[in-house]
């Protein structure tokens, strides 16, 4: 009796259950903006200075609604403002300076970002094979790690940008290698979270093998095509909309992969692969909901700010340019998703099989239009 009348007591507001502990996070990530607008408030324009402050309110709900991201924020800042200060000024002593050469320069962080995923990826596998909670601890760990230094290595990628000239500089999510990058952390995040929201490890094994898949594009594309150089922004970038409609296009880009690699998850416990090992697949289903779900949400934002910001750049909101229509193409495609299960309560294998297909539908939007066709879009080719 006295837990039904728990449990039915009005729960208290979010805001109320905030501790001094998440008002203090908040208070650290405000006068971190407070600092740099006092800094370098002349270099900014009004579009900046709003995206400034409203990081702090986004970064602070992340933190209050995900705890680990406190930590992981404190870290980022930590690191990068260390990796930039050892720059004195001068980017030649990326080569020169132990912790810029071998840890914080972007280079040197990104690669290490890349060897932890892949570990990441070696030590799910280990704990999914083994039934090892502590492989799958220390997985985690990595992922977290690669994370990390991901960010870093984006954060010191920009003051490099100013270095090299303050009209290069730019925000690092402009061209194939930064939003490969940009692909990896977001897709690993939301994995991490939804981890421990469904407080399960063996789903990691098969997630991290399209974050691996995109650190080898990362590699070749350094190696191979010598591509990772930070480069000048096209006049059609130079706009304060790249901000935000690449970033939210990338969590959508995140989510959906997410939700393929559940789908594969899904399909091998249908036929008994590891079916003892992975949850059931009421769990795996309502997985690839959620992030299907989400990834839908931030996409369909994004198109619409991609139509906005074609229509300051070239004079019209849609020219069915093929990366506008390839992107209409996905919307419509999870649109359907989502409206089979919402609607006809359809559940099971075809929704599996979509959502791995579905990866496939996106990767080309992605990737394969750039490859393949040409159009307004075409300062992301290969």
């Amino acid at each position: 009796m006295e837990s039904a009348l728990t449990t039915d007591m009005p729960q208290p507001s979010f805001f109320k259950r905030l501790t001094a502990g998440d008002w203090l996070f908040a208070l650290a990530l405000l006068a971190g903006a407070v600092f740099a607008y006092h800094r370098y408030a002349d270099f900014m324009d009004v579009y900046e200075k709003g995206f400034l402050f409203s990081a702090v309110v986004v970064f602070s709900w992340l933190g209050w609604f995900f705890k680990p991201m406190r930590l992981l924020i404190v870290g980022i800042a930590l690191l990068s403002l260390f990796g930039i200060n050892q720059y004195h000024g001068d980017l030649a002593r990326a080569d020169q300076t132990f912790f810029l050469k071998y840890l914080f320069s972007s280079q040197s962080a990104i690669m290490w970002m890349n060897v932890l995923f892949v570990l990441a990826t070696a030590g799910y596998w280990l704990a999914l094979l083994a039934r090892s909670e502590f492989a799958g601890k220390v997985a985690s760990a990595l992922t977290w790690s690669a994370v990390l230094m991901g960010f870093v290595g984006l954060m010191v990628r920009w003051y490099e940008s100013y270095l090299i000239a303050p009209d290069v500089g730019h925000i690092p999510i402009s061209n194939l290698y930064e939003v490969f990058v940009l692909f990896c952390l977001i897709t690993a995040l939301i994995y991490l979270y939804y981890e421990k929201f469904y407080e399960t490890r063996q789903l990691g094994a098969f997630v991290m093998l399209v974050v691996s898949a995109a650190v080898i594009f990362i590699l070749w594309y350094t190696f191979g095509r010598e591509a990772s150089g930070i480069q000048p922004l096209v006049p059609a970038l130079q706009s304060y909309w790249m901000k935000i409609h690449v970033p939210a296009n990338f969590i959508g880009y995140g989510a959906f992969s997410l939700a393929a690699m559940v789908g594969v998850a899904w399909l091998c416990v249908q036929r008994g692969i590891f079916a003892s090992r992975l949850p059931k697949p009421e769990v795996l289903d309502d997985f690839m909901y959620k992030s299907i779900a989400v990834g839908f949400a931030f996409f369909t934002i994004a198109t619409i700010l991609g139509a906005m910001w074609a229509a300051e750049a070239w004079g019209g909101y849609w020219s069915w340019d093929p990366k506008e229509t390839w992107a209409l193409v996905v919307w419509l495609n999870y649109a359907a998703w989502l409206h089979l299960r919402l609607v006809k309560g359809l559940r099971g294998p075809i929704l599996a099989w979509w959502a791995v297909i579905g990866l496939l539908v996106t990767t080309f939007a992605f990737l394969g239009v750039n490859m393949f066709l040409s159009g307004l879009h075409s300062y992301g080719t290969l």
